[in-house]
């Protein structure tokens, strides 16, 4: 007799239904239509599948495991995102003693969660598969820093628009009308979100939008160089640069300051997150504060009030990001 694991993959093929139709059978979500539920419900039984019990044991004391799973990209534990978030849900689980199981993924592998009571998704980029399925064992799962409103998941993020909308119409504020933007990778939704708030802080100053001012980059230094550079061989050429990311703002600087223009004077740009590197750069970095640790923090701490049976109702946060000014910001030509 087989002894293999009957996965949600196994439940889909049988039913002839995608992974997030068992999901939401499995999860009690309203929206599935009666054939479907009703062809899910017949596999389900057929194959006698199984939730994972690793959520009752940890509610009896029995595992204190909190699983993070990161989407693993080139550069990752030089990113101050990553350790941001690493050092706030470390931190959360210490004070709490919980052990931490930390697993980088390319999102298309299947997870080994039986070892851990929770799971603590750090966004979601192509790893969906993977939070499906956690659900549908019935193991309770946190996204953090994307809001999910197609899944019934608990996710604590930050208002993306908002902070980038917040960037644009600060630096309108000073008089810019020629702002640019290098956008962070569009394949994620805060780089999407962010990209909206850049378009919607523009439209709600009455500039127009100018597709030549943007370029989409994907977070990394190297998008920013190239970004620059576009935005220089333009004849008329933007005075502005909000970016979705400091990291990307401190590299705008530092070529701009290579090509000889001067930040703020020639040249005003912000950034996004407060990485603390943007203190110590030739121009202090003007940003868009973001409070990843806080938001790691408070993942943990919710995610276990879940699974010790203390929370009952789902957890779906939006914080507010936050402008801080420096002096890499200033009146065009000033």
């Amino acid at each position: 007799m087989s002894t293999k694991k009957i996965s949600i993959e196994d439940v889909a093929k049988r039913a002839g239904v995608s992974i997030t139709t068992v999901s939401r059978v499995i999860n009690n979500v309203s929206t599935v239509s009666k054939k479907n539920r009703i062809q899910v419900e017949e596999a389900v039984a057929h194959l006698n599948f199984k939730p994972n019990v690793s959520a009752q044991r940890l509610a009896k004391g029995l595992n204190t495991a909190v699983g993070l799973v990161m989407p693993g990209y080139p550069g990752i534990f030089h990113s101050f995102y990553a350790i941001e978030i690493i050092r706030g849900v470390g931190h959360a689980c210490e004070a709490l003693r919980l052990d931490l199981i930390f697993h980088i993924t390319n999102g298309y592998n299947p997870l080994n969660i039986s070892n851990a009571g929770g799971i603590i998704f750090a966004d979601i980029i192509e790893n969906r598969k993977q939070i499906e399925s956690t659900l549908a064992e019935g193991v309770p799962c946190m996204v953090i820093n994307n809001v999910v409103d197609d899944l019934k998941v608990n996710f604590i993020a930050v208002d993306n628009v908002k902070g980038a909308e917040m960037a644009v119409e600060y630096l309108a504020s000073l008089g810019h009308t020629k702002i640019a933007t290098v956008t962070g990778s569009l394949q994620t939704q805060s780089g999407q979100h962010r990209f909206e708030g850049y378009k919607n802080g523009l439209k709600k100053k009455n500039i127009s939008f100018r597709e030549e001012f943007v370029y989409e980059g994907d977070y990394s230094r190297r998008s920013a160089r190239s970004g620059l550079e576009k935005f220089l061989a333009l004849k008329d050429r933007p005075t502005a640069i909000f970016t979705a990311s400091d990291d990307m703002a401190l590299e705008i600087i530092n070529l701009a300051m290579e090509q000889g223009l001067k930040v703020p004077r020639d040249l005003s740009v912000i950034g996004f997150d407060d990485n603390p590197a943007g203190l110590y750069s030739s121009v202090s970095l003007t940003t868009i504060r973001q409070p990843l640790f806080k938001m790691a923090e408070e993942a943990v701490r919710q995610l276990n009030a879940i699974v010790g049976g203390r929370r009952h109702s789902a957890v779906q946060q939006v914080l507010v990001p936050e402008l801080v000014l420096r002096e890499s910001c200033a009146v065009p030509g000033a």
